[in-house]
């Protein structure tokens, strides 16, 4: 596992396609942002069946993080 420090609004890209981004820490709590191709699942880990084919009711923004 990497593990990487980031600060608000500081990104890490993933590949070309993929980015996350610190939006906002708030005390134990950190937003983050995801800019991705609309077929990659993207699934918080503690529901279940996470990452388990397409999620059709996952909202995705159209706005880019760049």
């Amino acid at each position: 596992m990497l593990v990487l420090c980031r600060k608000e609004q500081e990104s890490i890209r993933i590949s070309d396609e993929i980015m996350i981004r610190v939006l906002s820490i708030q005390g134990n709590r950190v937003r983050i942002g995801i800019d991705a191709p609309a077929g990659i699942a993207i699934v918080r880990s503690e529901l279940p069946n996470a990452g388990r084919g397409p999620v059709p009711h996952a909202r995705r923004d159209s706005r880019s993080l760049h």
